[in-house]
C-alpha cells in the first residue's frame, strides 16, 4: 500500500490544530480549485489537498490516519496487525475481494483512501469535471407550517423561508436563504408530518439531494374543532326547540347544511352529520359532529315572561324528582 501524507499535502505540521489544517486548506483551495486554475495539473492538486482536508479535520479519520504511523509520501508500506484485522473485518481482501477469514498478505493495490473508505469513512472521489467531491447524502430539513382548516380540506400552497447550509468554493459551509414553494395535499390533519423527497439540501458529489419533512399545524377555528379528520361544532339551540325540535341551519367548510333536531333533545347531546368533516387523502372524509347546547336568552320581553310563567304553571314535568329519594335534611344554598 501507498503512504500518503496528508499533513505534507496541506504543508502542516502533526501537530497542526483544526484551525490551523482549516486555514492551510482555505489558502490552497482558493489557488488550486478548477474554476481559478484550468489545467489538468491543478485538478489533480485540489483533489489531493481536498482528500487531506477531509481526513485531517475529522477528529475520528485523523486519529485513525495517525494511527499507520510516519512514512515517505509514497512509500510502500503494511499497516500494523491490529489495522489488518480491522481492514479485513470489513470484507476487504487483496484487489478488492472478500474472503472468509486470515489477513491479507503482500503488497496491498487498494488506495489508502479506499481503505478509509472501506473502514466506514467516506472518502473524496474525482469527478467528470476534475473537481474532488464528496459522495455524500445532502441533509434533510425539518420545517413546520401552519394553515387554516379550509386550506386543509382544499389544499393549498405555502412558501417556506429557509436558513440552509451551502458550501462555498473554499470547501466551508456558510448559511444562506432559501424559499422553498411546496403544495400541501388536501386532506392533511394536524400534527402530519409530510415527506418531500428531493428538497432538502443538494447532495454534495454524487451524492443525492436530501428530503424535507414538513410538519403541518392546524390554525384554531372560531368555530370548528378538529379530532383527526373529524370536525366537533358546538351548535347552541332554544329551550323550545330542544322540546319541538325542528330543522335548522348549522355552518360547514362546505357552506350552510341543515340540521334536524328531534323533539326532546336534551343538552350536549351530539348529532352527527357523515362526511362533512376534513376530506381524507385517497377517499371519503371524516365527519361533522354537532354538540348541542340549550341556552335560554339573556332578556325576556313583558309578554314572553307571562307566557314563561304560564308554562311553568301547566307544565307537569318534574326534573328533580330524582333528588327527593335521598334522606331528607341538609343545608340549603346561601
Amino acid at each position: 500500500m501507498k503512504f500518503k501524507d496528508y499533513y505534507a499535502t496541506l504543508g502542516v505540521e502533526r501537530e497542526a490544530s483544526n484551525d490551523e489544517i482549516k486555514k492551510a486548506f482555505r489558502k490552497l483551495a482558493r489557488k488550486y480549485h478548477p474554476d481559478v486554475a484550468k489545467d489538468q495539473e491543478s485538478d489533480h492538486k485540489f483533489k489531493e489537498i481536498n482528500e487531506a482536508y477531509q481526513t485531517l479535520s475529522d477528529q475520528e479519520k485523523r486519529e485513525a490516519y495517525d494511527q499507520l504511523g510516519r512514512h515517505s509520501p509514497g512509500e510502500e508500506f503494511r499497516p500494523s496487525p491490529e489495522w489488518d484485522s480491522r481492514f479485513w473485518q470489513d470484507g476487504v481482501s487483496q484487489g478488492g475481494g472478500s474472503q472468509g477469514g486470515g489477513v491479507p498478505t503482500g503488497a496491498q493495490t487498494i488506495d489508502l483512501a479506499d481503505l478509509f473508505e472501506q473502514m466506514g469513512f467516506r472518502s473524496v472521489h474525482q469527478g467528470r469535471s476534475g473537481e474532488a467531491a464528496f459522495s455524500r447524502r445532502g441533509q434533510d430539513y425539518e420545517v413546520a407550517t401552519t394553515i387554516s382548516h379550509e386550506d386543509a380540506a382544499r389544499g393549498s400552497e405555502v412558501a417556506l423561508d429557509l436558513g440552509v447550509p451551502e458550501m462555498g468554493r473554499d470547501g466551508t459551509l456558510h448559511r444562506v436563504s432559501k424559499t422553498v414553494r411546496l403544495r400541501v395535499p388536501k386532506g392533511v390533519i394536524d400534527g402530519e408530518r409530510l415527506r418531500v423527497a428531493g428538497r432538502g439540501a443538494a447532495g454534495i458529489g454524487k451524492g443525492p439531494a436530501g428530503d424535507l419533512y414538513l410538519t403541518i399545524r392546524l390554525q384554531p377555528h372560531r368555530l370548528f374543532k378538529a379530532v383527526g379528520h373529524d370536525l366537533y361544532l358546538e351548535v347552541p339551540i332554544t329551550p323550545s326547540e330542544a322540546v319541538l325540535g325542528g330543522d335548522i341551519e348549522v355552518p360547514s367548510l362546505d357552506g350552510r347544511l341543515t340540521l334536524n333536531v328531534k323533539p326532546g333533545t336534551r343538552g350536549g347531546q351530539t348529532l352527527r352529520l357523515v362526511g362533512k368533516g376534513l376530506p381524507k387523502r385517497k377517499q371519503g372524509s371524516g365527519n361533522l359532529y354537532c354538540v348541542l347546547q340549550i341556552v335560554t336568552p339573556p332578556a325576556l320581553s313583558d309578554r314572553e315572561r307571562e307566557l314563561y310563567q304560564e308554562l311553568g304553571e301547566l307544565s307537569t314535568f318534574q326534573p328533580r324528582l330524582h333528588l327527593q329519594d335521598g334522606p331528607k335534611g341538609g343545608q340549603s344554598n346561601g
